[in-house]
């Protein structure tokens, strides 16, 4: 029987998909720890997770979309120790949701585990995150809906911690819900493995630890072209679309250049963002949840002498934009070339037999009688 379930909620861009790689990297010998990843892959987790919110927009998701959280559900109530499922559209669930997945395990402990930083820089780099999935709304007209609504994995639902808090707390025994404070670029990746290892019970040595952080971040002048790119990109809404060639192709891959360089949003949505991360530190403070690791790592970053989006100039967008046109042009090239040489070394077809053509005349007479 199952004895506990780790949630891993989220937030979204607070190493997140880190742990998750380390994870799948690392399932089989978890298992053999005592600790169960449920599912055929990583992807059933993202499945589940808009199953469990009732998701209309599961229904377009590409594959078995058949029942994904009840299979999660059904694998771990077969295993004898700790599971632990993983996504950080989880976070933006509704009391009703929550109250779901405490039921789907009535005989085991449930723990939800939430990483956090804080949310001046978070709300920047989520906005990021958004444009590399499609997104074209500028930054201080972002999100798009300003109302709570648990389909919405873009919307403050998802990533205001306070928010998140108050509702899986409001179901959950506060005590039971675990806080781990991220320093995003300022400490080893390494080190939030250790910890969250610590909070679901395994053992984390000997286990494939990744050096380095999954996603790659664009700098200022490169986000406001993707930006203005996905303004005018047609017939890629699809969530397949939008992860294969924008996320995955464009934004990930190499052919959109990167300096790295940091921004901040307009003095109202900063505003905003200090008001809200204010209220979960303050929410924290309170002791009912349990916090592992450093409070003050969630304190509101300085982004003083950062320039906003808004003041990227034409010329520099043209800049990035011929550079990765250029890119463009040699990978295309590149792949020309590759697809050329195996059109070459594939066997020659085998010769077609030829049919007289009174054979055909009288077949076509045949067909049409």
């Amino acid at each position: 029987m199952t004895r506990r379930v780790f949630l891993h909620i989220g937030l979204p861009k607070t190493g997140t998909t880190y742990l998750q790689d380390v994870m799948w990297a690392n399932k089989e010998l978890l298992g053999s720890r005592g600790l169960l990843l449920p599912g055929r892959h990583r992807r059933r987790h993202l499945l589940a997770s808009l199953d469990l919110r009732d998701d209309p927009k599961l229904a377009r998701r590409s594959g078995d979309v058949t029942a994904p959280w009840q299979d999660l559900v059904d694998e771990a109530q077969a295993w004898e120790g700790d599971v632990v499922i993983s996504h950080e559209f989880f976070g933006a669930a509704a009391p009703e949701h929550v109250q779901r997945a405490v039921d789907s395990f009535p005989d085991a402990e449930l723990h939800v585990v939430l990483t956090a930083r804080d949310l001046v820089t978070l709300g920047t780099s989520y906005w990021q995150e958004w444009v590399k999935n499609g997104g074209d709304l500028a930054i201080d007209d972002w999100p798009p809906n300003p109302d709570y609504d648990p389909h919405d994995e873009w919307g403050w639902g998802a990533f205001d911690l306070a928010d998140v808090l108050q509702r899986w707390g409001g179901v959950v025994d506060p005590a039971r819900v675990h806080v781990l404070p991220v320093a995003v670029g300022r400490a080893e990746p390494g080190e939030l493995w250790h910890r969250f290892a610590a909070v679901v019970g395994v053992d984390p040595e000997g286990m494939e630890i990744l050096e380095k952080p999954s996603n790659r971040s664009l700098g200022l002048v490169e986000a406001e072209l993707l930006r203005r790119v996905n303004g005018r990109l047609v017939d890629f809404s699809s969530a397949g679309n939008r992860g294969r060639w924008i996320r995955g192709y464009l934004a990930m891959g190499t052919v959109l250049p990167s300096t790295g360089e940091r921004f901040r949003p307009g003095d109202a949505m900063l505003d905003e963002l200090h008001r809200r991360a204010r209220h979960s530190i303050d929410l924290l403070r309170r002791g009912e949840y349990d916090v592992v690791g450093d409070l003050e790592l969630l304190e509101p970053g300085d982004l003083g002498g950062l320039r906003h989006p808004g003041e990227v100039s034409d010329g520099e967008v043209l800049d990035v934009a011929a550079q990765t046109i250029a890119n463009l042009m040699t990978e295309v090239r590149s792949l020309t070339r590759a697809r050329e040489a195996l059109e070459r070394s594939a066997p020659d077809p085998e010769p077609r037999v030829s049919v007289p053509k009174f054979m055909r005349r009288s077949t076509w007479r045949r067909e049409r009688r």
